[in-house]
C-alpha cells in the first residue's frame, strides 16, 4: 500500500476524532488536515486554495445575504404568522406546518427559516401550554427535507454539483434533485406527522407548569447593601410566590445553604441562585439592590439601564465563546452586552453563573445596547438572536420587493443555463439587487454570510482532491465493490448510503459530501456504472442529517431551546434514515440508470 494512500486515510481518522471530541471547531481542523497534505505534496498549493473559488462556495455565500434579506424585510415572518395563527392543537399546528416549511426551505436557507419559524412556534407553544420539545425537531426535519429538492435547497446539492462538473459530468439541474427529493419529503412529512409525535419527548420547564412554555435559566443575583430585601427571610421577601422562579442555593461567603428553608434569613452580599424564566428574571432585575451576578460588565445605574435591552441568542458550534467560562467570555468588550442567565437544554445548571463553561446550542439571556438583534442577527457567533421585550425592526415596506427577487432568482437557476450563466454568477446577482434596493444594508449583508460554512467547505473539497490523488478513494471504493461484489450495483449503493449516514454522524454534512464523492466515483468506475446515479446518492444521503445534533446547523440551532438530548436524536432519525435509504436505493438506480 503507498505511503500516501497510509497517511491520507491515517490523517482523515485523527481529523474525525478531533470533530468528534469538540477539540478545535470543524473549519480550522479541517483546514489544518488540508495543509498537512499539501506540505506531503499529496495535492498542490493551488488545488489547496481551488476550493475558495468553487462556484458552490460563491453561491452559498449569495444565497445567506438573500435569505437574510427576507428575514430583514419581514417576508417570511407575515407569511408564517397568517398560516399558523388559526392552529389550536399540536397536531393542527403540526399539519400546518407540514407544507409550508418544506417549501420554504426548497429556496431559501435552512438556518433562516428554522429561525423565523422558531419564534413562531415557542409564541404559540406558550400561548397553547405545548412544550416546544413536541414541535421544534419535526421543524427541523421538515427544513431538512424541504432543502432535498432542489439545486440551492441546502448547499450540499451545490457542493455536489461542483464536484460533478470538476468530474467531468454535467452539472445538476435546478429540479433535478426533486426526483428522489420529492418522494423523500413526502415519506418525511408522512413520519413527521404520523410517527414521530410517539417518540418525541414532551419535557415542561418550570413556567410550563405556571402556565406558560419557555426556557429555564440559571441566573445568579447578588443581594447589594441597599437591597430593601436585607434582613428578611426567603418568605418575607416574597421569593417563593415568584411564577416560574425556583430559589437553589445561597452563597454567603463561599459557604453553599443548599435547599434553602422559607425562614432563611437574607443578608448583604449573598449569592442567590435561582432556576427561573425569562418573564420573571426580568420582574427579580427590578429589585432595588439585587443585581446579576454574573458578568461584572452588568449595567447597574438605573438611569443608563433604561436604554439597554433583553436578549436571548442561542450559541453556534463555530462560536468563539465555546469553551470559555462566563466570566472569561467578556461581553462587554466583544458584544456590547453582558450575560445574565444561561439556558442548557435538559440540563439545570449548577454552581456560580460565572464559572459556566458555554458550549454549542445553550441559550443566553443577555442585556444588551438598542442594537445588538440588528448588529449580530446574522452573527455566525449565534444561530440565533432574538428581542426580549421589544419588537424586532423590519422593513415590512420592501418584503414584496424581497418575495419578487426570489421569484426572479428561481426562474433564473431554472433557466439561466440557457445563457450560459452558473449558479454563482445567478445568486450574486440576485443578492446584489436585494442590497441595491435596500432589502438589506451592506453592513447587513456583509455579517449575514458564514464565513466558517464557507471556509468548511473549501476546505472539505481540498480533503477530497488528497483522497482522489493519494489513491486512498480508489482503495475505499474497491472495499466496496468487494464487500458487495455477489449482489451487484444495488447493494454497493445501499452501503455507500450506510457509509455518508456513519460520516454524517460524525461531521458536518457538507464535509461528508466532499469527502465521500470521490470515493463514489471509485466505486462506479470500478463497477463500470454510470457515475451520475452515485453522486446524486451522496448527495441525498448527505442532506439527510436526521438523528445527530451536531450534523446540520438548524440540529443545533433547536438542541438548546428544545431542551433535546443527543438520543432524542437518535431515537426520532434514525427510523426514518431507515426509510429513506430504502427508498433511495430503490428510487435512485430506476430514476437515473447505472
Amino acid at each position: 500500500m503507498d505511503w500516501q494512500v497510509v497517511f491520507t486515510l491515517a490523517l482523515l481518522a485523527f481529523l474525525f476524532v478531533v470533530m468528534m471530541r469538540g477539540i478545535a471547531p470543524p473549519d480550522m481542523v479541517l483546514w489544518g488536515g488540508a495543509v498537512m497534505v499539501t506540505l506531503f505534496g499529496i495535492i498542490s498549493p493551488a488545488e489547496l486554495l481551488s476550493g475558495l473559488s468553487e462556484p458552490a462556495v460563491v453561491t452559498i455565500g449569495a444565497l445567506f445575504v438573500i435569505s437574510a434579506a427576507m428575514r430583514e424585510t419581514g417576508a417570511l415572518d407575515i407569511i408564517g404568522r397568517r398560516f399558523l395563527g388559526s392552529a389550536r392543537s399540536e397536531r393542527a399546528l403540526l399539519a400546518r406546518l407540514l407544507p409550508q416549511v418544506p417549501l420554504f426551505s426548497a429556496f431559501l436557507n435552512n438556518t433562516a427559516v428554522v429561525a423565523m419559524y422558531m419564534s413562531l412556534i415557542t409564541d404559540w407553544c406558550r400561548k397553547h401550554h405545548v412544550s416546544p420539545s413536541r414541535l421544534l425537531l419535526p421543524l427541523a426535519m421538515l427544513s431538512i427535507a424541504g432543502g432535498m429538492c432542489t439545486l440551492i435547497g441546502t448547499s450540499i446539492n451545490l457542493v455536489v454539483d461542483s464536484l460533478m462538473v470538476e468530474a467531468g459530468m454535467p452539472g445538476l439541474h435546478m429540479f433535478e434533485m426533486a426526483w428522489i427529493g420529492v418522494p423523500a419529503m413526502l415519506v418525511t412529512m408522512a413520519y413527521v406527522y404520523f410517527v414521530a409525535p410517539r417518540l418525541l419527548p414532551d419535557r415542561k420547564d418550570l413556567l410550563e407548569h405556571f402556565g406558560e412554555a419557555t426556557r429555564e435559566y440559571l441566573v445568579e443575583m447578588r443581594v447589594e447593601p441597599n437591597c430593601p430585601l436585607v434582613g428578611k427571610t426567603v418568605e418575607e421577601a416574597g421569593l417563593r410566590r415568584l411564577p416560574g422562579l425556583f430559589l437553589i442555593e445561597i452563597d454567603r461567603s463561599s459557604r453553599i445553604i443548599a435547599p434553602v428553608e422559607p425562614d432563611q434569613m437574607i443578608l448583604a452580599g449573598d449569592r442567590l441562585t435561582f432556576a427561573g424564566v425569562v418573564s420573571t428574571i426580568v420582574d427579580l432585575e427590578r429589585i432595588h439592590g439585587l443585581v446579576p451576578a454574573g458578568d461584572e460588565n452588568y449595567e447597574t445605574d438605573a438611569a443608563k439601564r433604561r436604554s439597554r435591552r433583553y436578549c436571548e441568542a442561542v450559541i453556534s458550534n463555530t462560536s468563539p465563546l465555546v469553551g470559555k467560562s462566563v466570566r472569561e467570555a467578556n461581553f462587554r468588550a466583544r458584544y456590547n452586552a453582558a450575560v445574565l442567565a444561561v439556558h442548557r437544554g435538559g440540563e439545570r445548571l449548577k454552581g456560580r453563573i460565572g464559572d459556566i463553561v458555554l458550549r454549542a446550542g445553550d441559550t443566553l439571556l443577555l442585556q444588551t445596547g438598542p442594537n445588538f438583534v440588528a448588529a449580530n442577527r446574522n452573527n455566525p457567533d449565534f444561530y440565533l438572536v432574538s428581542s426580549i421585550e421589544e419588537a424586532r425592526p423590519v422593513r415590512h415596506e420592501r418584503a414584496w420587493i424581497a418575495l419578487s427577487l426570489l421569484a426572479v432568482l428561481v426562474l433564473l437557476l431554472a433557466f439561466g443555463g440557457r445563457f450560459g450563466w452558473n449558479t454563482a454568477v445567478v445568486g450574486l446577482l440576485v443578492a446584489g439587487m436585494m442590497i441595491i434596493t435596500r432589502c438589506i444594508s451592506p453592513g447587513d449583508a456583509r455579517r449575514s454570510v458564514n464565513l466558517t460554512v464557507l471556509l468548511t467547505i473549501a476546505a472539505a473539497f481540498a480533503l477530497a482532491k488528497a483522497l482522489e490523488n493519494s489513491g486512498a478513494a480508489g482503495l475505499l471504493g474497491r472495499w466496496v465493490v468487494l464487500a458487495t461484489q455477489s449482489m451487484g450495483i444495488p447493494a454497493a449503493m445501499a452501503l455507500l448510503y450506510g457509509v455518508t449516514i456513519a460520516f454524517n454522524m460524525m461531521v458536518t454534512s457538507n464535509a461528508t459530501a466532499a469527502l465521500i464523492f470521490p470515493v463514489a466515483m471509485a466505486v462506479a468506475a470500478q463497477l463500470g456504472a454510470d457515475a451520475r446515479p452515485f453522486a446524486i446518492l451522496v448527495a441525498h444521503a448527505a442532506v439527510a442529517s436526521f438523528a445527530s445534533p451536531v450534523a446540520y446547523q438548524v440540529n443545533v440551532m433547536i438542541y438548546g431551546p428544545g431542551g433535546y438530548r443527543f438520543r432524542d436524536f437518535l431515537r426520532v432519525g434514525l427510523p426514518l434514515h431507515g426509510l429513506l435509504w430504502i427508498l433511495a436505493v430503490v428510487l435512485i438506480p430506476r430514476i437515473w440508470p447505472a
